[in-house]
């Protein structure tokens, strides 16, 4: 019955919330991460669909589901077969998709340890991820619905939590205007399920890939950036064994 109840509730998200999903949700609630019946819709992503939920402090947390059916399937594996936590992974949609979650997981671990600008990670259970909110309240906003002003101080800022990845031996690998959260004028980074160490295979195209999707974002307001430049000021700063 509170399945139902709970399924009504998010009838435009039936895709997302399958028994198998709803019966995760009470799991993760009923241990205290969220408060169960709290969950409010933040985003419609390309792999996951985003909530925002109450936490029994009374601060927020977002509760990221996987979709099990409607991902990126062959991308995802591609990114865990060269990642060497997940050794012996299979090539079955809900093994890669589970993994996937873990590794966003373990990835937000990477970056706290780092000192990057990110959510804390707070729990995962096979597709569902658990994190702090950024904001209070209301969330924080990607950058591209709420531009950042002046934009070339908060783009030096997102260079220096960059060169605090690379110093870690890590690179986001996906960054853009779509996952760098406005918070209080300071850049947050999000989205950590690619992110790949530095001696993985195409690491520095992507470091590269960064750098051109943020500074496009950036020189549109004005800001001057050479992009090559900015990538050897990034590498200058050296990079731990990852």
């Amino acid at each position: 019955m509170m399945a139902k109840k709970f399924r009504e509730r998010f009838k435009t998200m039936d895709d997302v919330f399958d028994q198998f999903t709803i019966r995760n949700i009470f799991v993760l609630a009923s241990k205290g991460h969220f408060v169960d019946g709290t969950l409010s819709p933040l985003s419609i992503g390309k792999e996951a669909n985003v909530f925002s939920a109450e936490r029994n402090d009374g601060s927020r947390a977002v509760v990221k589901i996987y979709r099990l059916s409607t991902c990126d399937f062959n991308n995802m594996y591609n990114y865990l077969a060269s990642d060497p936590r997940f050794p012996h992974l299979k090539k079955k949609l809900r093994e890669v998709v589970f993994a996937w979650c873990q590794r966003e997981y373990r990835n937000l671990l990477a970056t706290r340890d780092a000192g990057v600008r990110a959510p804390l990670p707070l729990a995962f259970l096979k597709n569902i991820l658990v994190m702090t909110q950024v904001g209070d309240e209301q969330p924080a906003q990607k950058i591209k619905d709420d531009v950042p002003k002046p934009p070339q101080k908060f783009f030096a800022e997102v260079v220096a939590e960059i060169k605090k990845l690379y110093r870690y031996g890590y690179v986001h690998s996906d960054l853009s205007k779509f996952n760098i959260l406005n918070s209080d004028k300071h850049p947050v980074l999000i989205d950590f399920s690619q992110m790949v160490p530095m001696n993985a295979p195409n690491a520095y195209e992507y470091l590269k890939r960064d750098i051109e999707n943020v500074s496009d974002f950036f020189r549109k307001l004005g800001v001057k950036i050479d992009n090559g430049k900015l990538f050897r000021e990034i590498v200058a700063v050296g990079t731990r064994k990852a």
